[in-house]
């Protein structure tokens, strides 16, 4: 009796310990598979902090979440991306807010004309300001990280040294650049930085406003041999991933990606800044780009034009209801 006993307790213990692995089996074998989505080429920084992002996840997750990564426009476009990622055409994109200006413009203010230095800076300014006032524009996503490029300068293929030589320019812009551009006398026009290149073969535009790390990752520096240092207006940029989706992963996988948020965003700024010394010095070496720096006088007449940018987009906010002065004086105060 007892012996059946031990066997009939034995039996039941074995039963419920091989139904419980059996229960476990499939989350313990199955993988995660993300789909991330980025449009401009693989070399770029926003792709570089993509695969990055995608190494670190897949290493913290012990391997349970396999991320498979679309740069260069391969599943979605730059304008179609947050829409695209909401109606889960991708799990993850990567977007460039300055691309719709209107429908972010509590983020979008961190490309006004405010004084942000570097990337470093600027990132995490913005990331500071999506916390703090966590703008509608996302209530569709879940927002993995945030970061900006480096300030904008004028490449061009003729020098500019005064406001004189800007006058009626065609150069390559987007977003708050183009309205900056356009307060400076020069032309501004509007393409996607990809096409840029054979537009500048071309002659199509005579140039662009960016940051500098393009010189190098597409190869302005050949065109352009003058860049003139007017280091102003950001680029925003955000990760963002399909809500849905978002919702279905384990607590666990959720922790390491926000535990990720800011570390990435940081990670990126000062990826960004390494990347414009390396540009800058690449330009000198190798394609002989001379680098013009204003004076402080006529710097300030360049300053001067901007003033109204910025009370422009102060006007329009309170029209929206926003806390327009605030958002300004928190961008400021989180860039220093």
């Amino acid at each position: 009796m007892v012996r059946r006993s031990i066997f009939s307790v034995t039996l039941f213990l074995f039963t419920i310990v091989t139904c419980l692995l059996l229960f476990h089996a499939p989350v313990m074998a199955g993988k995660i598979k993300l789909n991330y989505a980025n449009f401009p080429p693989a070399p770029t920084f926003p792709c570089v902090q993509m695969e990055r992002w995608k190494v670190e996840v897949e290493k913290r997750t012990n391997g349970q979440v396999q991320i498979n990564t679309f740069p260069g426009g391969t599943l979605l476009g730059a304008k179609g991306m947050m829409d695209g990622v909401i109606a889960g055409q991708s799990d993850i994109g990567n977007i460039c807010m300055a691309y719709q200006p209107g429908r972010f413009i509590v983020t979008n203010a961190t490309s006004l004309p405010l004084g942000i230095k570097d990337a470093k800076k600027g990132s995490l300014a913005l990331l500071k300001l999506y916390e703090k006032y966590q703008p509608k524009a996302f209530k569709d996503v879940v927002v993995l990280a945030m970061f900006t490029n480096a300030p904008g300068n004028v490449m061009s293929k003729v020098p500019v040294r005064t406001l004189a030589d800007i006058k009626g320019l065609d150069l390559r812009a987007s977003g708050g650049a183009a309205q900056i551009l356009k307060a400076w006398g020069a032309n501004p026009v509007g393409m996607p930085m990809p096409a840029t290149v054979e537009a500048l073969q071309k002659g199509t535009v005579k140039g662009l406003f960016s940051s500098l790390e393009v010189m190098k990752d597409f190869k302005f520096a050949e065109n352009c041999k003058y860049v003139t240092m007017t280091e102003t207006v950001l680029y925003p940029f955000s990760v963002i991933m399909n809500k849905a989706k978002w919702d279905s992963l384990p607590k666990d996988v959720q922790k390491v990606m926000m535990d990720l948020k800011e570390e990435q965003s940081l990670w990126t700024g000062n990826y960004m800044d390494e990347q414009i010394k390396k540009s800058i010095a690449w330009s000198k070496e190798v394609n002989n780009v001379e680098f013009i720096t204003l004076s402080a006088g006529e710097k300030a007449k360049w300053a001067g034009k901007l003033d109204f940018i910025t009370e422009k987009w102060i006007a329009g906010a309170k029209e929206k209801g926003l806390p327009a002065e605030e958002i300004i004086k928190d961008i400021i105060a989180f860039a220093q």
